[in-house]
């Protein structure tokens, strides 16, 4: 099953951080985000990728072609030259580059790729800027069993703010926290058959026209995962990930031996 990753986008908000780097490419620890929810895939044996590219496209493709192992895996050195590795990363990774444009919108990007999932009867994406700690295969088993055309995973957000409700006037009825409320977001992470690309006109973004379509018709799903989800779309997101990567407790993280069962909450910094 084919993962396509959006990866092309101007990443505006991140802008603080850097004017050169592509949001995909913000790093947590040695590894950029990107590479953290290509590795989360791996994990569940997703391992063929389709990314999307857009703005400085060159800065990711320069990253795999010259891609360094060493520096997240265990090796020996002999001699001072001779590197054999102990673990491996991305040696059974398959990795599409597909220029899908500077200014296009996702639902555009995925259009432009439809020709490499040809033969796809169902296939996964993901916006590249959120992590969690979802049992993978077990989503995609539930999705795969609603036999709906898109799933999706929701979350409860993890900024606090607080909604309002007043009159016409003015006058407030009620205000109470983000935290008290009953409001779901998209996490970014999909499984779609391939009948959802009969639900895209030209121009149209994925989550307004398309994905009303498919609410109209009963074939939208949203699966609501309540462990971690974190996204990176500031600049202040990304420390607050870095911070937690830092201290070792990188939730995302189920490859790694020991790691906590997923969906079991966690202290964020």
């Amino acid at each position: 099953m084919k993962v396509v990753l959006f990866c092309g986008g101007l990443g505006l908000r991140m802008r603080d951080y850097s004017e050169s780097i592509p949001k995909p490419m913000v790093p947590i620890g040695y590894r950029p985000i990107l590479w953290h929810v290509m590795k989360f895939y791996a994990h569940f044996g997703y391992k063929d990728f389709i990314l999307c590219l857009g703005h400085r496209a060159d800065l990711i493709k320069e990253y795999f072609l010259n891609y360094q192992e060493t520096l997240t895996n265990d090796f020996v050195m002999t001699g001072g030259k001779q590197v054999d590795l102990i673990t491996s990363d991305i040696h059974d990774w398959k990795i599409t580059f597909a220029d899908t444009g500077l200014q296009s919108n996702i639902a555009q990007r995925l259009l432009a790729v439809r020709p490499y999932l040809e033969g796809e009867e169902v296939f996964l994406a993901n916006y590249s800027d959120g992590l969690l700690d979802i049992d993978l295969r077990a989503y995609v088993e539930r999705a795969l069993a609603s036999g709906k055309i898109a799933n999706f995973v929701s979350v409860r957000p993890n900024v606090t703010f607080h909604y309002v409700s007043a009159d016409e006037d003015g006058t407030v009825r009620d205000i109470r926290s983000s935290a008290e409320s009953d409001n779901w977001q998209n996490a970014g992470y999909f499984v779609f058959r391939k009948e959802i690309f009969d639900y895209i006109g030209p121009g149209e973004e994925l989550v307004n026209e398309p994905f009303h379509r498919l609410i109209q018709i009963g074939q939208l799903v949203t699966h609501k995962h309540h462990g971690f989800w974190a996204c990176m779309d500031t600049y202040k997101e990304m420390q607050v990930l870095n911070d937690m990567y830092s201290r070792g407790n990188a939730p995302w993280e189920l490859w790694k031996q020991g790691s906590r069962p997923a969906g079991v909450p966690v202290t964020r910094p």
